[in-house]
């Protein structure tokens, strides 16, 4: 199978092609006056909803030629607006499963006040 590449315009360094992953999503909604720095591959988002409601979102991300920010492929989590690494997505699931415990408990807390009727 064929490497995939894709050419995006940039206003500091023109046309710049880069090997696109299989898992990127696409460029549709490219600006061409980024720049190099800003170009970025991204996958699809995984997203927490409750009731309908979008909550959070989590996706690959990678930025080969960021200035600031790592080079290499990270997941990139809306709920806490940075981007981790493996080690860092285990450990915001693990918090996540702990708060999940707490609202768990928090929840029969309720059903224990109700059924006291001590409302």
């Amino acid at each position: 199978m064929a490497n995939r590449t894709v050419t995006l315009p940039t206003i500091d360094h023109g046309p710049v092609t880069l090997p696109e992953p299989s898992w990127c999503t696409g460029h549709a909604h490219h600006d061409p006056e980024s720049t190099r720095a800003d170009l970025a591959h991204t996958g699809p988002d995984i997203v927490l909803a409750f009731r309908g409601r979008h909550i959070a979102a989590a996706a690959l991300d990678h930025a080969p030629f960021a200035e600031t920010a790592p080079r290499d492929v990270r997941v990139s989590v809306d709920l806490i607006g940075r981007t981790l690494d493996a080690r860092g997505v285990y450990e915001l699931a693990a918090a996540l499963d702990t708060y999940a415990d707490r609202l768990r408990t928090l929840a029969d807390s309720l059903l224990v006040i109700a059924a006291e009727g001590d409302l």
